[in-house]
C-alpha cells in the first residue's frame, strides 16, 4: 500500500499522459479531491468525479488533449515536498514554474493552493508539486 497518496496520483497521471488514455482513477482523499479542484480550474484537466466501487472512493479524472496528436495539456507533473523531505518556503520565496506559466501547488493553513493565491492572501506552506 502507497502511503503517499499525492505520489501516487501524479504518477498515475503521468502514465497515463504517456499512454494517451483519456480517464485515470485514483483513491480519493481529501488532498486528492483538492487537488484535483485546482487542476480543474487551472485547465490541466477537463473534470473530475467520485467514483465508489464496493466500499472503495476514487476519483476519476478526465485528462485534456490537443490536436490529432493528442500532445497532452499537462507536460510536467513534479512532486517536491515528500514524506521524507518536507519543503516549506514563506509568501515571497514562492518559486515560480516557467515565468509563471506553470503552476505551484501548495499545501497552507487556509487550504490547498496555487502560488498566486498563496502571493495575494500573503502565506506560505509546504510546496506540494510542480505543474506546467
Amino acid at each position: 500500500m502507497n502511503n503517499d497518496t499525492i505520489a501516487n496520483m501524479i504518477t498515475c497521471i503521468r502514465n497515463a499522459n504517456l499512454k494517451k488514455t483519456k480517464t485515470v482513477q485514483v483513491p480519493a482523499t481529501n488532498i486528492t479531491q483538492n487537488i484535483g479542484k485546482i487542476l480543474l480550474q487551472e485547465g490541466f484537466i477537463e473534470s473530475f468525479r467520485e467514483h465508489q466501487e464496493n466500499k472503495s472512493y476514487f476519483l476519476v479524472f478526465n485528462l485534456k488533449y490537443q490536436g490529432k496528436k493528442k500532445k497532452p495539456y499537462i507536460t510536467t507533473l513534479r512532486r517536491i515536498s515528500k514524506p521524507g523531505l518536507r519543503i516549506y518556503s514563506n509568501h515571497k520565496e514562492i518559486p515560480k514554474v516557467l515565468g509563471g506559466m506553470g503552476i505551484v501547488i501548495l499545501s497552507t493553513s487556509q487550504g490547498i493552493m496555487t502560488d498566486r493565491e498563496a502571493r495575494e492572501k500573503q502565506i506560505g506552506g509546504e510546496i506540494l508539486c510542480y505543474v506546467w
